[in-house]
């Protein structure tokens, strides 16, 4: 089995889920787990929401009207006005509406996990339906009673010897499974989530916990490029490289793969493909073991 994972610029707009259906259909024959981001730059508007919230600010209600906005402009154009999933995203603003009305805890990192995380959740809901809709059939996971964590809010740590149980008694080999990233609960099932990267993250340790063949990352890049292309415009795409390579490039500044997303992959030697998602015939890179040695190309970086 494959662990796919979706990051926000993937899913930005109706075109982008579009491409994500097309991308599911050439593989619903075979045993995937689909982590899927929020949409967009929708993190950083439920940021917004939740500064408001606890600065009591009344500037809060236009902020959450925007996420409203933004997600009910996509629904729009991939569903009909009937169907079922208005509904469903419905009831997680409405959720996030009587949060927002009542008032915050003094933990405040608490009360930014409880806010930031519904963009994973309308997402996959989203994302859901929509592959529905294609005729693909889905076991759709809330992650945050499968994927233990401690209560470390905004940097929480799974407790794998917790969530694995879980996540294996919820895998079902003849389905394929969609889940949120970057998103877990407690053991007492209040929300987490697990800091930067944390999508990226959620997909390696699910790949951990199944044993899978691989996981895939599909971005906005045509893979692992020596370079961050905005400082350096020669940079070039790598097309496979050792996880210990991955870990010295996102040091020195290529900033497409977190080290902490490798550490579950290399130690069971789970490959690691980072794929174009507007080219997906393309080959990408691969980060794995290799027996032999490769010849990075100079990395040029700045450093403060």
């Amino acid at each position: 089995m494959q662990v796919f994972k979706f990051g926000g610029a993937s899913l930005k707009d109706a075109q982008g889920i579009e491409r994500v259906g097309t991308i599911i259909k050439q593989y619903q024959n075979e045993h995937l787990v689909i982590v899927v981001s929020a949409m967009g730059k929708t993190t950083n508007a439920l940021e917004w929401v939740y500064r408001y919230y606890i600065e009591n600010n009344i500037q809060k209600y236009e902020a959450l009207q925007e996420v409203k906005t933004f997600h009910f402009n996509i629904l729009k154009s991939l569903f009909k006005l009937t169907d079922k999933v208005y509904q469903e995203v419905q009831i997680w603003l409405n959720e996030l509406e009587q949060k927002i009305n009542t008032p915050p805890s003094s933990n405040i990192d608490f009360e930014y996990d409880q806010i930031v995380s519904y963009g994973e959740l309308i997402s996959s809901k989203i994302v859901e339906h929509y592959l529905r809709s294609l005729n693909i059939h889905i076991a759709w996971w809330d992650i945050r009673k499968l994927l233990i964590t401690d209560a470390n809010y905004k940097e929480a740590s799974v407790l794998f010897d917790k969530s694995t149980p879980k996540i294996n008694q919820s895998f079902q080999t003849k389905s394929i499974h969609l889940c949120q990233g970057f998103i877990g609960g407690t053991e007492t099932g209040e929300c987490t989530t697990l800091g930067r990267e944390g999508s990226d993250y959620t997909a390696a340790a699910l790949a951990y916990m199944l044993d899978a063949n691989a996981v895939t990352i599909w971005k906005d890049v045509p893979g692992v490029l020596n370079a961050d292309p905005r400082i350096m415009p020669e940079a070039v795409k790598l097309d496979k490289i050792t996880y210990k390579e991955a870990i010295e490039l996102a040091y020195y500044g290529a900033q497409v793969i977190h080290p902490k997303t490798i550490k579950p992959l290399q130690n069971k030697n789970i490959p690691l493909w980072v794929k174009p998602f507007l080219a997906p015939q393309e080959a990408g890179t691969v980060v794995q073991n290799l027996n032999e040695k490769i010849a990075l190309p100079l990395t040029c970086t700045l450093k403060n």
